[in-house]
This record gives C-alpha cells, sequence and structure tokens, in this order.
C-alpha cells in the first residue's frame, strides 16, 4: 500500500468524522436549547402552583360537615 492511498483514505475518514461531530453538535445544541425552555416553563408552573396553594390555603379548621 503506498502513502498516497494511506493519506487519501485518513483525509476522507477525517472528513466524515468532522461532519459527524457537527451533526451531534446540532443536536446537542437543539436539545440543550429545549431542556432551558422546558426548565423554564416548570419552574413558571411552580410558582404559579405555590401562588395558588397559599391563596387556598385553609385559614382555620373547618367545622365538620353535618351529618344527616
Amino acid at each position: 500500500m503506498d502513502d498516497t492511498a494511506r493519506i487519501d483514505r485518513l483525509e476522507m475518514r477525517l472528513t466524515e468524522q468532522d461532519a459527524t461531530i457537527e451533526d451531534l453538535n446540532r443536536t446537542v445544541t437543539g436539545q440543550w436549547r429545549l431542556i432551558d425552555r422546558l426548565t423554564r416553563q416548570i419552574d413558571a408552573l411552580r410558582e404559579q402552583v405555590e401562588e395558588a396553594a397559599a391563596r387556598a390555603a385553609p385559614r382555620g379548621l373547618e367545622p365538620p360537615p353535618p351529618h344527616y
């Protein structure tokens, strides 16, 4: 095997690996954006639930319901 063919194969392999790395980078970046957006949504929902729970907190013991 001559050196030229070997170098050509290595260059092709490097090019394919570069393309794969770029694809993976785009995928990871997209997933990170999605995770970030979902985390912010969860935080906002948590705040809404906490506010609703604070408003609906019982102000004391309720009298027992009447029995029939």
